[in-house]
Formats: C-alpha cells, sequence, structure tokens
C-alpha cells in the first residue's frame, strides 16, 4: 500500500507540458496532506487541490481518509467508499516524482522509493469526490491499486506472505483516454508498469522540522 510520494516538481510539469498549478503543495504526501490531481473536465486539463484519502459523501467526518487512500482496482464497486466515485467515473491521476514502499530486509522494514529512470514523472491512476461535512467542501481523492505478486519489482515490497500490491501506473501516451473514461470498467488499464523503465533504492527518512511547499508561482521566472 501506497501511503507516502513525492509530488511532481516545478521542472517535471513543464518537461510534460501540463497546466500551470495555482496552488502550493507539499515536498512529500502523507495520508491526510493536500496534493495536486490532474482531471479532464470540458476546459482541459485541470487541478485540484485535494486530500490524500477519499472521504465519501456518507462519511461523519474527515478521520476516514486516513483508512482510503488506496483502494483496490478489484472491489471498486463493491466498496461503499468508493462505488459512487467509479460509476460517476471520477477519474484523476496524481503526478509523482517518487513513491515509497517498505522492504523486509532481516525481517525489518526499510523505506525504498520507485522512481523513473529518466527523471521524468508519471501517473498514478486515482478516484477523487467531492463532499460537504457541516459548512466544509473537500475534496479527496485515493490511488487505485492492483495485485503484484508476479511484478518483478513491486512483489519485493511489503510484509513477508502472498499479499503484494502495486499502484496503477497510466502511461504517458495514455493519459487522455483513462481521464475520458465513458465507462467505470478500468480492467483495460490493469497492469503493471514496465520495470525497465523503472528503479528503486533504499531511501531512508529524514526528520525535517517543517516540510517546505513546491513555490509553483516561481514557474513563471524559471
Amino acid at each position: 500500500m501506497c501511503a507516502n510520494f513525492k509530488p511532481l516538481t516545478p521542472q517535471q510539469r513543464q518537461d510534460l507540458n501540463l497546466p500551470d498549478i495555482p496552488f502550493e503543495y507539499e515536498d512529500e504526501v502523507y495520508p491526510g496532506y493536500h496534493l495536486p490531481l490532474l482531471f479532464k473536465s470540458e476546459q482541459g486539463l485541470e487541478w485540484r487541490k485535494v486530500m490524500f484519502g477519499l472521504v465519501p459523501k456518507w462519511a461523519e467526518d474527515k478521520s476516514i481518509a486516513h483508512k482510503t487512500y488506496n483502494a483496490r482496482n478489484e472491489t471498486l464497486l463493491q466498496k461503499p467508499s468508493f462505488q459512487e466515485a467509479v460509476l460517476k467515473r471520477k477519474f484523476g491521476v496524481i503526478p509523482v516524482t517518487e513513491f515509497y514502499e517498505s522492504k523486509y530486509i532481516d525481517n525489518k522494514p526499510q523505506r525504498w522509493g520507485v522512481r523513473r529512470k529518466d527523471g521524468q514523472a508519471f501517473y498514478i491512476a486515482a478516484l477523487y469526490e467531492i463532499c460537504k461535512i457541516q459548512d466544509e467542501i473537500i475534496r479527496s481523492c485515493t490511488m487505485i491499486t492492483m495485485d503484484a505478486i508476479d511484478h518483478p519489482m513491486m512483489k519485493d515490497f511489503h510484509e513477508p506472505g502472498n499479499v503484494k500490491r502495486s499502484v496503477i501506473v497510466i502511461p504517458h501516451a495514455r493519459l487522455q483516454e483513462w481521464l475520458g473514461q465513458t465507462q467505470p470498467d478500468i480492467q483495460r488499464f490493469v497492469e503493471g508498469f514496465p520495470v525497465e523503465e523503472f528503479e528503486c533504492s533504499h531511501v531512508p527518512k529524514i526528520k525535517i522540522e517543517k516540510v517546505s511547499p513546491q513555490l509553483n508561482f516561481f514557474d513563471s521566472l524559471s
């Protein structure tokens, strides 16, 4: 399960020719943090600042986000937390620099990072939702995951056992196809990312007193 990642950088956004991001966001994201989500509207590609961890319309508070930051593709239509969002085809992507998983070495977890070899950002399949709790409008999302027991890289992560999961990576060339879906069935996108394009390494967690936001308005000065 992916619970921690680095969103794309301003330079990566420019390299992918994506729209400007009109808000700040954290350098590292955990459940409950906000992040830039890319989706498709009638005007084209747009960004929304959303919380990591989907808050369904029936939720009484935002604490559920700490349980809904990942969604199994196999049960999207059965889980009350995600059912409405997928039926309404609220698909988006979370562009990331790298995401983190635990690899067990001598029965002890180590934090490893997974990233593209070419340094480009990549798109993680996501669902998003908008709800209102009391007087607060909450925009939130979840990463969609798949079975990874046979994936050459991802099978080595998570706790020892026969349950291995991976985020679903949407290829750059299929971004518009993913965002423009007219059916809730996503099976044609459920495939492991090409391991030859990615790399992973041990990335110990560094204690930082305060996480600095990405200052996206500096883009125009570069």
